[in-house]
C-alpha cells in the first residue's frame, strides 16, 4: 500500500506547478498600468549589465515593470546562469525575490525562439508563466500552430517581433501586411510585436504600420529614432521622426492593453536618464489625456 509520505512526495511536483501558476497569474492581474498599458523598460535596453541590475536601473528609470531578454547574466552570485527556462528554481527563486525588493513586474520576455515542439514550447511557457509574464514576443513563424495550443492552454499572448529590412527577400517580419496576413486566422491573443524602431529603419511610419495590423497588436519595442534611415539611432520620446504622440493615440484607439517597452539600444552604458524620459513621456501623456 502507498503511504501518505510516498504520496505526498508524488503530488508535491504537482501541487507546486498549481501554486505557481496561481500565484503568477495573480502578478499579471497586478501588474502596474499606465493609461491601460503595461509601460516597461526592455532589459536589452541594460544588456552591458546582469538581468539583476537591469531591475535596478528599470526602477531607477521609474519603471514598475520590465520585460527580460533570453540569455542576459542573472547576476555576480549566479555565475553562468543566464535568464531563460533553463536557469533553475533556486535562480528564479531568488530573481522574484529581486523584483519584488524593487517592486518590479515581468510582464513580457523577448525575442525568444518558441519550440515547434509542444513538450518544448510548454517547457517555456510553464517557465514564463511562473514569473508572472504574460506575452512572449518572437520571430519563430514555424511555430504558429504550436502557439495557438499554449496561449489556450495558459492564457499568454504572443508577439511577433520585426527587425529592419534587409537585402535577404526571405526575411519577411518587417513588413507588418505580413505579419497581419501571419496572425490574423489565429488566436487572438497572437499578434504583432509593433517595434516601432524597426518599422522607421525599414522606411515605415509608425502610424501606417499600426494601421496595417488592424487591431492585432499584442505588444510594442517603443522608439524615437533622430533621423528617418537605417542607421537612426533612438532618442528620448517626442524629440525624434517616429511620432511618438500619434503613435500612443492610435494604440489608444484601438484599445491596447498589451506591454509597451522602452527599449533603448544608444548609449548603451549611460542611457538611464533618456530612459526615464521616455518613462516619463508616456506618462504625462496618459495623464494629459486622463487615460
Amino acid at each position: 500500500m502507498q503511504s501518505r509520505r510516498s504520496f505526498f512526495r508524488l503530488c508535491a511536483p504537482i501541487l507546486a506547478i498549481v501554486v505557481g501558476i496561481t500565484s503568477s497569474q495573480a502578478q499579471v492581474e497586478t501588474a502596474h498600468r499606465t493609461g491601460g498599458m503595461l509601460l516597461s523598460v526592455q532589459a536589452w535596453t541594460f544588456n552591458q549589465y546582469s538581468a539583476m541590475d537591469a531591475v535596478e536601473k528599470a526602477a531607477a528609470a521609474g519603471s514598475k515593470n520590465i520585460e527580460l531578454f533570453p540569455g542576459q547574466d542573472l547576476g555576480a552570485a549566479f555565475p553562468g546562469v543566464k535568464i531563460g527556462p533553463d536557469m533553475g528554481q533556486m535562480a528564479t527563486d531568488a530573481f522574484k525575490a529581486h523584483l519584488a525588493k524593487f517592486d518590479v513586474h515581468v510582464v513580457a520576455y523577448g525575442v525568444t525562439g518558441i519550440d515547434k515542439n509542444e513538450a518544448g514550447a510548454r517547457k517555456l511557457f510553464a517557465w514564463a508563466k511562473s514569473l508572472g509574464i504574460g506575452i512572449l514576443n518572437t520571430e519563430s513563424v514555424d511555430a504558429i500552430d504550436t502557439m495557438d495550443k499554449m496561449v489556450k492552454e495558459f492564457d499568454m499572448k504572443v508577439g511577433f517581433h520585426d527587425h529592419p529590412k534587409t537585402n535577404n527577400p526571405n526575411y519577411k517580419m518587417w513588413d507588418p501586411s505580413y505579419i497581419y496576413q501571419l496572425v490574423k486566422n489565429h488566436d487572438k491573443r497572437i499578434g504583432s510585436c509593433a517595434d516601432t524602431g524597426h518599422w522607421v529603419r525599414s522606411g515605415i511610419k509608425p502610424v501606417d504600420a499600426l494601421k496595417m495590423l488592424h487591431g492585432r497588436v499584442v505588444s510594442s519595442h517603443l522608439k524615437d529614432l533622430n533621423e528617418f534611415t537605417p542607421g537612426g539611432h533612438d532618442v528620448p520620446y517626442g524629440t525624434g521622426v517616429s511620432d511618438v504622440k500619434a503613435i500612443l493615440d492610435e494604440l489608444h484607439r484601438e484599445s491596447f492593453s498589451g506591454s509597451i517597452s522602452v527599449e533603448y539600444e544608444y548609449n548603451w552604458t549611460t542611457s538611464l536618464p533618456e530612459v526615464a524620459q521616455c518613462i516619463a513621456y508616456v506618462r504625462g501623456y496618459c495623464d494629459g489625456h486622463k487615460y
